[in-house]
């Protein structure tokens, strides 16, 4: 039985990230991407996606690796993958290609290479935006290339690929949802310190992110992603293995109404605690009817940052309240208590602190990770 063991939720190719591969998609060129896995197996299969494209993406080749540095693979490791048995395929229109298992054997917490090769041109990439880590991008049939020389671009997104999965039996997994507190920005870059590598650490169980930077619960937007309530169910209960999501939600909601001239990359905004609520139930009734357990984190303090406002302190103080109180919930992480400074409970501990009064950094990360896994233990 696979579980899956990585994940990174799609999002609609856009402007705005530098350097940005997704509006021009790959034409006669090798992607390698690099994503650490939560789970061990002797078999994988990866998905790739292709949930924004109006038309079919002819993949011309891939193989997967075990990563050694870099755009390096480890010599001997790398494995062709086959789809359906062939080694071209389409990915779909809307739509999402699964690859036939290969024999490889990973660890948990152990790195994986997915080399892609497009001699079609692919048009615009379904991508997700902010990987943390490094990709890499060069000229012709580099599937072979286990060195990496070959890769003369890079960027820090992933491109189609959307999920590994691994023979691991496991269905004790652990999805993270939300927006960039989840998706790990704040986190140094290419060393894996985002809360849920930290929480797959600290429990030994396969945790999945399906945060996306910007994401909102109950709007739209072409740079930040379907709203919450509406790619639950792709991002994660559509990956095998998972028995519970743990909700981190809102604070862009609140924070982008904070201003009554909204930037065109903002959606509408949400004024009002209820709104929420209501927002966060329906993701309560979503999971829960696909049998998880459900765990509500507070709001982190953003006091001083460019969210926070007399409207974000009512509306923000008031959700915290109805996720620690209500008991709609079926366990509760109180990342505002923890996260707090004492000095300043609506602000973040100076120690925990990005530089933005918003996002956690490195050790604010392992905090929120050491908070979850105490409530997930308590829960067991």
């Amino acid at each position: 039985m696979f579980t899956t063991a990585w994940t990174a939720s799609p999002q609609l190719p856009s402007e705005g990230f530098t350097p940005n591969w997704s509006r021009e998609g790959l034409w006669r060129q090798s992607l390698r991407q690099v994503v650490r896995l939560t789970a061990g197996g002797d078999q994988l299969r990866v998905r790739l996606s292709n949930a924004y494209g109006t038309s079919p993406v002819r993949l011309t080749g891939a193989t997967v690796g075990r990563t050694t540095a870099g755009a390096a693979v480890e010599p001997g490791s790398e494995r062709r993958l086959t789809f359906g048995g062939g080694y071209d395929a389409e990915i779909p229109a809307r739509g999402q290609l699964l690859s036939d298992a290969v024999d490889l054997a990973v660890g948990a917490l152990a790195s994986v290479t997915v080399t892609l090769h497009f001699d079609a041109v692919t048009g615009p990439a379904t991508f997700h935006a902010q990987a943390f880590t490094t990709s890499y991008r060069g000229p012709g049939d580099l599937l072979a290339d286990t060195a990496g020389t070959g890769f003369d671009a890079v960027t820090e997104s992933w491109y189609f690929l959307s999920a590994v999965e691994v023979d691991a039996g496991r269905t004790d997994g652990i999805a993270l949802f939300g927006d960039s507190l989840t998706d790990g920005f704040g986190s140094t870059p290419g060393t894996d310190r985002r809360w849920s590598d930290a929480l797959a650490a600290r429990t030994g169980r396969p945790v999945i992110n399906a945060g996306i930077g910007g994401n909102l619960l109950l709007n739209d937007s072409a740079w930040y992603g379907e709203r919450g309530v509406g790619r639950l169910g792709r991002d994660v209960l559509g990956h095998p293995g998972v028995d519970t999501l743990v909700v981190l939600l809102g604070v862009n909601d609140i924070g982008f109404s904070e201003t009554d001239e909204q930037p065109t990359y903002r959606p509408a905004p949400v004024l009002e605690a209820a709104e929420l609520i209501a927002g966060h139930q329906e993701l309560i009734r979503q999971a829960a009817g696909a049998g998880l357990r459900v765990v509500g984190a507070t709001l982190v303090p953003f006091g001083g940052s460019d969210h926070w406002g007399e409207r974000a302190a009512k509306v923000s103080h008031e959700l915290n309240e109805w996720i620690r109180c209500s008991g709609e919930y079926d366990a509760v992480v109180d990342l505002h208590r923890v996260l707090a400074d004492p000095a300043d409970p609506d602000r973040l501990h100076p120690a925990y602190d990005f530089g933005d009064h918003l996002h956690p950094d490195d050790a604010g990360y392992e905090v929120m990770a050491e908070a979850v896994a105490d409530v997930l233990q308590a829960g067991q």
